[in-house]
């Protein structure tokens, strides 16, 4: 008996130990034949190594495939981004080690957005920390929600209605129709048929998830565009879907139910900041500056700057949209978990964002990992043996779902 990587697999095989997928349903027990179809539902769920009877070679180490010298030069250059979390601590230690093994082995090295020069002429910061009061006046126009969001709510509110309802409603928009069914056809839920009714789509994955990915997919429509000057947007989405699929993941491994609520939050996480980026570019942008120049933290820098950060102007957008209140509380909290009224679901999203940052996977501005807060993660329960898994499984929906929501 041994251990196999799934590629490494031969129809034929004998499984030596159940396979089971991140929400813990069995895929294939003990004893059975592994197949074709075996093999390729184990690559749909991430399943990464299986053990099977008569299996000479253990898994291979995957520092075998990397030059040390590069593991090396990756940690040197990377450590800097690092200097606000305590490397001693287990599950930072851990997302260390995973952040320099995926940075060799793709080349991602620290890489800082190219910025502008910060406008010559300093501004009054008091004149600066007034970006929510401008809000709350109704001095900044802020997009409406989708109309199709708020029937979708309607008739997801309304304990009568049927898969058919919600899918009249979808239906009305091609666009979001086409998404929703790409998304459910991909990787990231790894059905053995294709779904090409959106009714099924809901019997397959539920009313409020397909609320929840509605209302992601239709806000990140209406941002489409950040000043390039400022940060590139195919990298702040790259940073938002990967939180998105690693809030999902991580909250399968808790076994929580309505695990798209949790990637709708990690998709949704930085959206205050793309109303800074968008509606006071000049102040993004020193902010940006002033962040690289001092060392701080970005959310930092916007509470020094303007009075408030992201997750407050985030936070006033979802009421304004009326939005659901798990969603607010996710995204609001994700710096602050332990302080959210829900906390586990909101520790996930800081979680999340914490190892993505780490890894280097897009940007929404921040250069510096941010902080673990360690009694929301003591409270969270979840092993650091996970995380392994959780970066594989995420690499591989990650690929899959990248160009579905840039369409």
């Amino acid at each position: 008996m041994g251990i196999l990587q799934t590629h490494k697999l031969k129809p034929g095989m004998i499984l030596a130990e159940e396979v089971r997928d991140i929400n813990g349903r069995l895929l294939l027990g003990k004893g059975n034949r592994i197949e074709p179809s075996h093999i390729r539902i184990f690559k749909i769920w991430g399943i990464t190594e299986v053990q099977v009877f008569g299996a000479i070679g253990i898994k291979d180490k995957p520092e075998s495939h990397v030059n040390p010298e590069l593991i090396e030069k990756t940690e040197d250059k990377i450590k800097p981004i690092f200097v606000h979390v305590d490397l001693d601590h287990p599950a930072v230690k851990e997302i260390f080690r995973l952040s320099i093994e995926y940075r060799s082995r793709n080349h991602v090295l620290e890489k800082e957005a190219a910025l502008i020069s910060a406008p010559d002429s300093q501004k009054d910061h008091n004149n600066n920390k007034g970006f929510l009061k401008k809000l709350s006046e109704k001095k900044i126009n802020l997009p409406e929600i989708p109309s199709i969001v708020s029937e979708l709510n309607e008739v997801i509110s309304n304990p009568l209605s049927s898969a058919e309802d919600i899918a009249n409603v979808v239906n009305k928009s091609p666009s979001l129709t086409a998404t929703l069914l790409r998304i459910v056809n991909s990787a990231l839920y790894g059905c053995p048929s294709k779904i090409d009714k959106v009714s099924q789509a809901v019997t397959l994955i539920g009313t409020k998830e397909i609320f929840g990915l509605a209302v992601g997919i239709s806000v990140l429509s209406i941002f489409k565009k950040i000043p390039k000057e400022i940060i590139n947007m195919y990298s702040f989405l790259r940073h938002s879907i990967a939180c998105g699929i690693v809030s999902r993941i991580l909250a399968a491994h808790k076994n929580l139910p309505h695990t798209e609520q949790l990637f709708v939050s990690g998709l949704l996480h930085d959206l205050g900041r793309v109303l800074l980026y968008i509606y006071s570019p000049d102040d993004s942008l020193r902010i940006l500056h002033n962040s690289r120049k001092s060392e701080k933290l970005l959310f930092e820098e916007e509470n020094e700057y303007l009075g408030c950060n992201h997750t407050h102007i985030v936070q006033y957008l979802m009421q304004h949209w009326k939005l659901p209140i798990i969603l607010e509380n996710n995204v609001f909290y994700h710096h602050n978990p332990i302080e959210a009224q829900n906390p586990v679901p909101a520790t996930i999203v800081h979680l999340a964002d914490i190892m993505v940052n780490a890894l280097g996977m897009g940007s929404s501005g921040e250069r510096f990992v941010p902080p673990l807060n360690y009694g929301a993660w003591e409270d969270l329960d979840l092993s650091t043996s996970c995380f392994e898994l959780v970066v594989k499984q995420a690499i591989h929906q990650f690929n899959s779902l990248e160009t579905i929501l840039q369409g």
